[in-house]
């Protein structure tokens, strides 16, 4: 028998091995000053890619003086308790039943955070009997849910519909056998590629297979379709998804998320979330604030307006230059570059140390080895001089990282490791 913590001792996993050299600078780095598009990064003011603030709520002045106003008159802990028990309020009600009507679903119900409430809700809707397929590249909150799935599960090739299809063939032999049902599973925007999920594919399939969709929309809800009401809307499928998701974290700028469908799964999901049932309310400044927000999605279009110019003008920028981004159909900007990590390392420190651009790095295990993906979240607040001065240090940078500039000043660093 051995140590429990043996294996914590000899193999920090294939992140944490670069802990020593990476831990404050290339992950868990500290962001200050206001919520902005320039931010300062160890005393150095920095334009900032990697806040999820799409619309340019975070330090809104209407919204900072709401929030601030129900901080005071609520305070932090109002109200106490689970919903079921003493945390319920009219406001909670009111909330869900805007956001259910933004979203154009019968019914809607809070969660106090997006990764809990998705792991709680694929609890919900599944028993052993029932088979689950999900897009192999679905954020790791979905991956978790399903892995607390007793029944089978299966993966689709990413986007794949063909691939998709035969795990349905499948699913539905096994479904027949097990006498349960299917769940699907994708998300409205995948947030590291930024590719939308093919929902109009996936609910076509719904004619020939008996499965219910599930749509995890964090990073579509409030950016995209005519009334930012996500990809549904954007792909005109909204109906066809059966359980829609989206948390505040993205385009609303603050903490919670939800669930919508048809009244009576609300019902039942509302009753049967164990992550709900026995956990605090959403507080009630949380709500207030959320309320607002959602408001000025309705009321506001220059907000998303004024994020899609940036994107445009970022993304057709890096086009046009020969850079990368892959497939994106979404806000997100991923930048494809190759080199390995400790390239990478390099290649970042240089961006932000002496160009002044700080975005997230992303390397193996997230994605393949040899890769180095640069992710960059447009936002409402940025300006098309911050794309000008990003498009000039990504050119710069791709040319060092060509002729080997970023190899030579990694080595040491790959020397120390290698120790």
């Amino acid at each position: 028998m051995r140590d429990l913590f043996d294996k914590i001792y000899r193999d920090k996993g294939p992140l944490g091995k670069w802990a020593s050299h990476a831990e404050g600078y290339f992950v868990f780095p500290k962001l200050e000053g206001e919520i902005s598009n320039r931010m300062k990064f160890r005393g150095k003011e920095v334009v900032t890619w990697s806040i999820n603030d799409y619309l340019g709520l975070a330090n809104h002045p209407e919204v900072r003086k709401v929030d601030a106003e129900a901080g005071a008159a609520y305070g932090s802990a109002y109200p106490m308790g689970a919903r079921m028990m003493s945390g319920h309020t009219e406001l909670h009600e009111t909330l869900q039943n805007e956001l259910a009507a933004f979203v154009d679903k019968e019914a809607a119900y809070l969660l106090n955070f997006g990764y809990q409430g998705m792991l709680s809700t694929i609890d919900a809707l599944v028993s052993k009997d029932d088979i689950i397929v999900y897009d192999v590249d679905a954020h790791a909150c979905i991956i978790d849910g399903v892995r607390l799935h007793m029944g089978k599960r299966f993966t689709y090739k990413h986007n794949d519909v063909e691939s998709l299809e035969k795990n349905l063939e499948r699913a539905t032999k096994m479904a027949e056998q097990t006498g349960g049902g299917i769940l699907v599973i994708s998300e409205g925007v995948f947030g590291m590629r930024g590719e939308q999920g093919r929902l109009k594919e996936i609910v076509e399939l719904k004619k020939k297979y008996n499965f219910r969709f599930f749509v995890d929309d964090a990073h579509g809800f409030g950016t995209l379709g005519a009334n930012g009401a996500g990809a549904g809307e954007e792909q005109g499928v909204q109906d066809g998804i059966d359980v829609y998701f989206a948390t505040f974290a993205k385009a609303m700028a603050s903490t919670g998320a939800f669930i919508a469908a048809d009244k009576e799964i609300i019902d039942y999901l509302k009753y049967n979330l164990r992550s709900q049932m026995f956990a605090k309310s959403l507080q009630m400044q949380l709500v207030v604030g959320a309320l607002k927000r959602l408001d000025m999605l309705r009321t506001m279009p220059e907000l998303k307006q004024n994020l899609w110019k940036i994107v445009d003008a970022l993304q057709s920028g890096l086009k046009e230059r020969g850079f990368d981004i892959g497939t994106t159909q979404s806000c997100v900007t991923p930048v494809y570059l190759k080199g390995s990590i400790p390239e990478a390392m390099a290649l970042v420190k240089d961006l932000r140390e002496n160009y002044g651009i700080f975005c997230s790095i992303v390397v193996y295990p997230v994605i393949p080895k040899g890769l180095i993906l640069l992710r960059m979240i447009p936002t409402a607040t940025h300006t098309l001089e911050d794309v000008r001065v990003t498009l000039d240090a990504f050119d710069a940078i791709r040319t060092r990282l060509e002729n080997g500039t970023y190899k030579r000043l990694s080595a040491a660093v790959t020397a120390a490791m290698e120790k």
